[in-house]
């Protein structure tokens, strides 16, 4: 069953159907030949009680949290205070780009998001500074990586949704994995630009003026973050409590910026709209697919495949790594997660690792899914913002920061209390 619900999903990804759509019509294909019970008949009640969930209600909120403060302008003003700070560096605004990531990171939630955002305000310097259009490429779809990592995070939340896990927690522990991340990809763009000087185009100098009067920009990104990731922390508010917060800001922001506008608003919110639903959609459809799975035995046949292996829980999960990696190469962030959430984390975790531990594993592993080919939806993105040059350039300029983030998973196999550490304080 193992070998021809695989074949199945690559056949239907291949034809080019909606992810959601097509775990639907697997879950209605496995009830048809192996189940045996008509499961469809639960449909409605799958539907219903997988989305009833006032821990979901925080994706659209943080979602449009995010599309407030893009069409707002204030993308544009977090990347040339930014910009100020950092272009000094070897690889100049190749830092920028990824601290600006960073940022909206931890604002916005979502990957893709934050791709989009800073490609879209950084593309233009590209070419008239003289920067290298694959490193400074790369460097925005690998930093855009790290929205679904540093809190306030949508991948997160619906982690902990599937597996029951404190968000709180899980938001603590992807915090400094985020942050080293970040680093990591600042470190191996200035060894880059070191052997290369080219690639990175001018070191620009600014004065101490110019930098302190910018930080007036980054103030209101600072306080937002504080208040939406402090007030969940500190125990005044849930995650969709503090998202709502954050929405609040994110309008009185743009206000204070004049930027705010019924338009604005209007397309803020259809924006939430379309990507909320193709969330609720993929969440909602493989959370049906699961049920069938599971009722059909699949979990059990899972289970029975790794304790035939022969082999410890160490070589275990990084059989699981494996896994992940090749299956990031060919199914959508997001889908690869809540299909394999119900079925690998029960094995990880009989296995004796920590649920929240190989939350974070997971999501790192999922990050390196969205800049690796033919799938990975932040080099589409870039590319999108580009409008010139060859989807291969984009490609080649990530590969570092895939290393980087190889590198990472190891650091977190070998050292867990990189994760672990804030969430055991808390």
């Amino acid at each position: 069953m193992i070998g021809s619900v695989t074949l199945a999903l690559f056949v239907l990804l291949g034809l080019s159907i909606p992810v959601g759509i097509v775990l639907f019509l697997l879950g209605f294909g496995v009830d048809y030949f192996y189940s045996p019970f008509p499961l469809i008949r639960g449909l409605g009640q799958v539907v219903w009680s997988s989305s009833n969930s006032s821990t979901l209600i925080a994706i659209p909120l943080f979602v449009l949290l995010g599309e407030i403060l893009v069409r707002g302008g204030v993308a544009e003003r977090t990347y040339a205070a930014l910009d100020k700070w950092f272009s000094w560096l070897p690889g100049g605004l190749v830092h920028a780009n990824v601290v600006t990531a960073t940022a909206f990171s931890a604002t916005s939630g979502s990957s893709v998001a934050t791709a989009a955002t800073v490609a879209t305000v950084a593309m233009p310097q590209a070419d008239k500074l003289g920067y290298d259009p694959r490193l400074f490429s790369g460097a925005i779809a690998a930093g855009g990586t790290l929205g679904i990592l540093i809190p306030p995070s949508i991948n997160l939340i619906v982690f902990g949704f599937l597996t029951e896990t404190s968000i709180p927690r899980l938001f603590l522990a992807g915090l400094l994995p985020g942050l080293a991340l970040a680093l990591g990809f600042m470190i191996v763009t200035a060894l880059i630009c070191c052997v290369r000087p080219s690639l990175g185009g001018a070191s620009r100098t600014f004065t101490w003026n110019e930098r302190l009067m910018a930080l007036f920009q980054l103030l209101p990104i600072l306080v937002l973050f504080l208040v939406v990731v402090g007030s969940i922390y500190a125990g005044w508010a849930t995650p969709t409590e503090s998202a709502a917060i954050g929405v609040t800001m994110a309008i009185a922001i743009t206000m204070a910026y004049r930027s705010f506008g019924w338009h604005m608003l209007k397309s803020s919110m259809t924006g939430s709209v379309r990507i909320t639903s193709m969330i609720m959609l993929v969440v909602v459809g493989a959370f049906f697919l699961n049920f069938v799975l599971a009722s059909a035995g699949m979990g059990r046949e899972l289970r029975l495949f790794v304790t035939g292996l022969g082999v410890g829980p160490m070589e275990t999960l990084i059989v699981i790594i494996g896994l992940y990696v090749v299956l990031g190469f060919f199914i959508e962030t997001l889908s690869l997660m809540v299909m394999t959430i119900p079925i690998i984390v029960p094995i990880v975790v009989d296995l004796g690792f920590d649920k929240v531990w190989f939350g974070v594993l997971m999501i790192v592993l999922i990050e390196m899914a969205l800049i690796t080919p033919p799938v990975g939806m932040n080099l589409y993105v870039v590319q999108g913002a580009r409008k010139n040059g060859v989807m291969s350039e984009v490609m080649v300029g990530a590969v570092p920061f895939v290393l980087v983030m190889l590198m990472m998973v190891g650091l977190l196999v070998l050292f867990p209390q990189l994760a672990l550490y804030l969430p055991s304080k808390l």
